[in-house]
C-alpha cells in the first residue's frame, strides 16, 4: 500500500507565499517523477510542476518565476513552494508521483488534494 499525503494548503492574501509538502510512504522502492497539479471546480486539472528523480523541473507558464518546485528523494518528499500569489492560483493542489514498488511494479499515485484560496 502506497499513500501520498499532502500538506500546507491554507488561505493567503494575494502577494503572500506558501509552501506545499507531499511525503509518500508504503512499500516503496524509488519514486521516478513527481509532480504537482490543480483542478478548480468545472475545469480539468492541470500540471503546475513537475521534477525527475534527477532534479530536472518544468512549470507551467502561469507558474515560472513564481513557483518552485523540490524533492528530498531521502525522504520520498516533494514540495511546491508558492510565492508571490494571484487569485487565480486558487484551487486544490494534488500531489501525484510513479512509484516502483517494493515488487519492482511501477504505479501512478494520487494524493488527497490541499486547498488553496488566494484572497485578493
Amino acid at each position: 500500500q502506497v499513500q501520498l499525503v499532502e500538506s500546507g494548503g491554507g488561505l493567503v492574501q494575494a502577494g503572500g507565499s506558501l509552501r506545499l509538502s507531499c511525503a509518500a510512504s508504503g512499500s516503496i522502492f524509488s519514486i521516478n517523477f513527481m509532480a504537482w497539479y490543480r483542478q478548480v471546480p468545472g475545469k480539468e486539472r492541470e500540471l503546475v510542476a513537475r521534477i525527475s528523480r534527477d532534479g530536472i523541473t518544468n512549470y507551467a507558464d502561469s507558474v515560472k518565476g513564481r513557483f518552485t518546485i523540490s524533492r528530498d528523494n531521502a525522504k520520498n518528499t516533494v514540495y511546491l513552494q508558492m510565492n508571490s500569489l494571484k487569485p487565480e492560483d486558487t484551487a486544490v493542489y494534488y500531489c501525484n508521483a510513479d512509484i516502483v514498488k517494493l515488487i519492482r511494479r511501477i504505479d501512478n499515485h494520487w494524493g488527497q488534494g490541499t486547498q488553496v484560496t488566494v484572497s485578493s
